[in-house]
């Protein structure tokens, strides 16, 4: 359908998961994707896997610590210098904590602010003059389902995620002047390979980890982290030309549960 073609889109938290899986489909819909990811040997081998899916695929990649300002705007220069243009931020990169609220240490709260919420920032920040100048931007936020319903153990985190839709309507009031539009998007539980790691760490069967979430959707799975791609890519596209300050929850149902 070719939704982004020639458009340019940085992506952090590409190394794999839901930012890799958006990187490929961007590519895929002939786009192109600078790649942003702390772990430099991962954005090499999905650099690779998307070369051999995506036949003549335009990737770079930038390896970087979304918390540092300066290395956004690095990673931004990098992608103008690359392909000439930015017209879609998507800003994915995130850490986890499992703290208790009650357990958790100010240490623990910076480094999740950091990354999630400050790190959110550095990349808009970093690409707004360019976005500005492509004159139909977009800016899709990944937050969480967690950041619409509760649940124990990720305050930090869910906390943060819901700080990430905040920022997302703020942004699209101050920035609709400039035709940037900004969304978020809430996936549920998306079987990403930090999770497949995590498991096999673990010891346990990764067809038993798969039917863990039987009860934290109404279609009773895992996402894959391609159908968290898909939304991501429709609201970068023009498809959602109208569309802006909208948070969309992609989790199988879990937030009307």
């Amino acid at each position: 359908m070719n939704r982004v073609e020639g458009k340019a889109a940085l992506i952090t938290g590409g190394g794999a998961g839901i930012g890799a899986a958006t990187g490929e489909l961007i590519c895929a819909e002939g786009g192109m994707a600078l790649l942003v990811d702390a772990d430099a040997r991962a954005l090499a081998g999905t650099m690779q896997a998307i070369a051999e899916r995506v036949p003549r695929a335009r990737v770079s990649t930038f390896a970087a610590d979304v918390a540092d300002a300066n290395a956004a705007a690095r990673a931004v220069e990098h992608a103008l210098q690359t392909f000439g243009r930015l017209d879609i931020l998507v800003n994915n990169a995130a850490m986890r904590n499992y703290s208790a609220i009650a357990d958790s240490t100010p240490g623990e709260w910076q480094a999740m602010v950091g990354v999630n919420l400050v790190g959110t920032a550095n990349y808009c920040k970093a690409a707004l003059p360019a976005l500005r100048r492509s004159g139909r931007a977009s800016i899709v936020n990944v937050s969480s389902c967690y950041a619409l319903t509760g649940r124990k153990g990720m305050g930090l985190y869910d906390a943060t995620k819901a700080g990430i839709l905040a920022m997302t309507r703020t942004l699209a009031f101050e920035e609709v002047a400039h035709g940037v539009r900004v969304n978020a998007v809430c996936p549920g539980s998306t079987l990403t390979d930090f999770h497949v790691s995590k498991a096999k760490a673990a010891g346990k069967d990764i067809e038993a980890l798969k039917s863990e979430r039987q009860t934290t959707s109404l279609l009773g799975r895992w996402a894959a982290p391609q159908e968290i791609a898909w939304p991501i890519l429709w609201l970068a596209s023009d498809e959602a030309s109208f569309v802006t300050g909208a948070t969309l929850a992609v989790d199988g149902g879990l937030s009307i549960m």
